[in-house]
């Protein structure tokens, strides 16, 4: 029997993941490789991609997880992807350049825009070379050719539905990262365009999550064995997606675990902070704004000293050993980064008492690292709540991140609430993909179960150990300065 699916498409800072899921949410199958990056040296800090490249990997994940999916038709085909990344094309319509979320190639002239306050007004974010508009005028600056054969550029995840259909677009929740769109009015902004002196001809028709963009382009699906009337739908930031596929309720407070964890309000209102501390962005749903505070680099720790201590090991190995480590032993602090600081740390480590105890093992520096990614959610947190108080007794989670029962632990201490995951939480923004396919094509959606709920434990004790890690932390600090 041959099985209606969707194809989604996910390309998140560190890899590029394909997925085939039926519309009741059942993930048929998945395949991820890493996204391939180069440096280039004539900017201080600048990352790039090259987007055939990443086109050709796409192409082949799909046709592997199409195959692995078994007997399927593919009915829609959707994408989303990290916030902050773009790709321009040409007026030939060549894909020329791919600018990742960790590009920062605008850096050097991040001090020529003067009128900051009034940008924050507009986009909901303090002015930095991390969105679209300083990557842009870094282009300009340095590849004056390329910025003026510009046709167009596209957030990663509208570019993947156009290289699909050949139809472009800009979704808002993406548009909200370019700095260059008015989130409260839900439009291109003409003032934005000139305070960065970029021409307004250079993006796309906006467009909502879970419309209809087109058809596949017929020469692709034929090559891909894709049904020539599947649906090209508009999808959403991967942040946005994940929120969507756990169906919490508005003024709730998500935790997204991934490379890096914001943490998000979900708000009717075009919420300001008058410290420019916090990001108000468009939600995928109509008329909804997130509200975030981001943790930044947190998961990718977490997933890079499992590879140096666990390389051959699976989390439920980690999990174990973690219940035998205490907190004395060893205090992390690795580059998260706090709402009020302008930077995050760029040189961090443990502090462990020496001479080197017998009781320090490989899970207590494992240990130390998730105390500190709960740390640094919790301190956010705290910032989120200045802006827009948050009083309900739980708290979502989702992302890879949050496969350890130890990270959900630690929060739910921190915090005095409850952490609540739904069986989406692994694979959450491909899984918001499948409920905007299943909106667009009319069908009914299907209801996330809630899968486990951490019940808080001794919060005094550890508010405790969190003024510790403060402290350990600003060591960190002293030693970089």
């Amino acid at each position: 029997m041959i099985k209606k699916a969707y194809l989604i498409v996910d390309i998140g800072t560190g890899n590029a993941r394909v997925g085939v899921a039926s519309p009741a949410g059942e993930l048929l199958s998945i395949k991820r490789e890493n996204v391939q990056y180069e440096s280039d040296n004539r900017y201080e800090e600048s990352i790039y991609f090259d987007p055939n490249k990443l086109w050709a990997e796409i192409r082949r994940l799909s046709l592997e997880a199409i195959a692995e999916a078994g007997s399927v038709q593919i009915e829609a085909i959707t994408a989303t992807s990290q916030r902050e990344g773009i790709v321009i094309v040409d007026k030939d319509g060549n894909s020329v350049l791919g600018m990742p979320n960790i590009d920062h190639r605008g850096r050097a002239w991040e001090s020529e825009l003067t009128a900051k306050d009034q940008v924050y007004a507009l986009t909901g974010r303090y002015p930095t070379s991390l969105f679209s508009a300083f990557k842009l005028v870094g282009l300009r600056k340095v590849y004056p050719n390329i910025f003026n054969d510009i046709a167009c550029f596209m957030s990663i995840s509208d570019w993947v539905q156009y290289k699909f259909s050949g139809i472009s677009g800009y979704e808002h929740s993406q548009a909200s990262e370019t700095l260059l769109y008015d989130v409260a009015g839900k439009n291109w902004s003409q003032e934005l365009f000139a305070l960065f002196n970029l021409p307004t001809t250079i993006v796309p028709p906006l467009k909502d999550a879970g419309s209809i963009l087109g058809n596949i382009l017929p020469d692709l699906a034929a090559e891909m064995g894709i049904n020539a009337g599947a649906k090209v739908i508009v999808g959403g930031g991967d942040t946005q997606l994940a929120i969507k596929s756990i169906a919490p309720s508005s003024n709730d407070v998500v935790i997204v675990s991934g490379t890096t964890t914001p943490i998000i309000k979900i708000v009717e209102d075009y919420v300001l902070d008058s410290d420019q501390r916090t990001w108000t962005s468009r939600h995928v749903e109509v008329d909804e704004f997130i509200l975030e505070a981001n943790a930044g680099v947190t998961g990718l720790n977490y997933q890079r000293l499992k590879e140096i201590f666990y390389p051959n090991e699976g989390y439920d190995i980690i999990e174990k050993e973690l219940e035998k480590v205490t907190y004395s032993q060893c205090v992390a602090s690795l580059g998260s980064l706090i709402a009020d600081e302008d930077k995050p740390l760029t040189k961090g480590g443990f502090i462990f008492n020496a001479p080197v105890s017998h009781q320090l093992t490989r899970g207590s520096f494992v240990f130390a690292i998730l105390w500190d990614i709960a740390c640094s959610i919790y301190e956010n947190y705290k910032f989120l709540s200045d802006v827009s108080p948050h009083n309900e007794s739980y708290i979502w989670a989702c992302g890879g991140g949050m496969e350890s029962r130890k990270l959900r632990q630690f929060i739910a201490n921190l915090f005095g609430k409850s952490i609540k995951i739904r069986d989406t939480f692994r694979q959450a923004s491909v899984l918001g993909g499948v409920l905007v396919c299943n909106e667009a094509l009319g069908l009914e959606n299907f209801e996330p179960v809630l899968l486990d709920e951490a019940e808080p434990q001794n919060h005094e004790q550890f508010e405790q150990l969190y003024l510790e890690w403060k402290n350990a932390r600003k060591t960190f600090k002293q030693v970089m300065s």
